[in-house]
């Protein structure tokens, strides 16, 4: 075969997945939006196919794209891991870093795992807590870099922006509300933005949540909705059609966002090394947990 497949072309087409289009995409990668299509279409001559759907309104991507995607996420992440290992310039360093719990399904430590064996000389120190707990850390420069949850409207010009979603009202099908009395709320703590956005909202429009349970993880939330403890405010990615979602009652939530946010003074290539992994990672599990 005497085709080849062009890295930066691969990249751009990531991006565009990624970022939901050509144009945030090539605000992504720093180039102007004709540089990124000629590189899609240089991959659409080499495989003799159409990659862009380029139909307003539906999908991104044709067939052909979207099989493209799954071999672009491997070999990107191969060809990574190798200029990481025998690049010139190994990188090094020690990163503090702040996640969410849910941000990548619970499997932080693999994902630092493959980080540390490309980047052995690289020591990352993390921390797990809620979104406004990261933002406080970040503010303190306690922490170098965190991935979290932010709503749509307050992601910053710099956030890496990993994916969207939306926020659902959600209780157990056989639960009863009792308008008249507090609505009972189930949140992940006291540092829950989807808490203080609830009680927030909620007062404007006369309801009253009442907090009855606490629970750290996006798993046991769950777990408490479908015991029929309460209500609470879950975005779809963890949803299933064992919970109801309760439409035209309550304050419609906003979007959220899944962001990578860095301190500005600590945006060293280590640092962005640890984002870009983190990206690769949960672009390859999102499609496949919403499937």
């Amino acid at each position: 075969m005497s085709e080849r497949l062009d890295i930066e072309g691969l990249r751009a087409l990531l991006a565009i997945s990624a970022h939901g289009g050509v144009t945030r995409a090539a605000e992504h990668l720093a180039l102007s939006q004709p540089a990124v299509s000629h590189k899609i279409k240089r991959l659409e001559t080499a495989l003799d196919c159409d990659l862009l759907a380029r139909r307003s309104g539906g999908p991104l991507f044709t067939e052909a794209g979207e099989l493209l995607l799954t071999y672009a996420g491997r070999m990107m992440d191969l060809h990574d891991e190798a200029l990481a290992v025998l690049g010139k310039k190994p990188l090094s360093g020690t990163i503090r870093l702040g996640m969410t719990e849910d941000t990548t399904g619970g499997d932080i430590a693999r994902i630092l795992g493959r980080f540390t064996r490309g980047y052995p000389d690289i020591q990352v120190r993390t921390r797990i807590s809620q979104s406004l707990a990261l933002s406080g850390w970040l503010k303190e420069s306690e922490i170098d870099i965190a991935v979290m949850q932010v709503f749509t409207r307050d992601v910053q010009k710099n956030d890496l922006v990993l994916f969207e979603d939306n926020l659902h009202w959600i209780k157990a099908p056989d639960m009863r509300l009792n308008l008249v009395r507090p609505v009972p709320l189930i949140a992940f703590d006291s540092n829950c933005i989807y808490k203080h956005w609830a009680q927030g909202e909620g007062s404007r429009f006369g309801h009253r949540f009442d907090v009855v349970m606490e629970c750290p993880s996006a798993s046991g939330m769950l777990s408490c909705v479908r015991s029929g403890l309460g209500v609470a405010v879950l975005n779809k990615l963890h949803l299933s059609p064992e919970f109801e979602i309760i439409e035209d009652l309550f304050p419609e939530p906003p979007a959220i966002s899944y962001i990578v946010r860095i301190l500005p003074k600590t945006r060293n290539e280590a640092v962005l090394a640890l984002a870009q992994e983190i990206s690769r990672d949960v672009r390859r599990a999102i499609p496949l947990r919403v499937a």
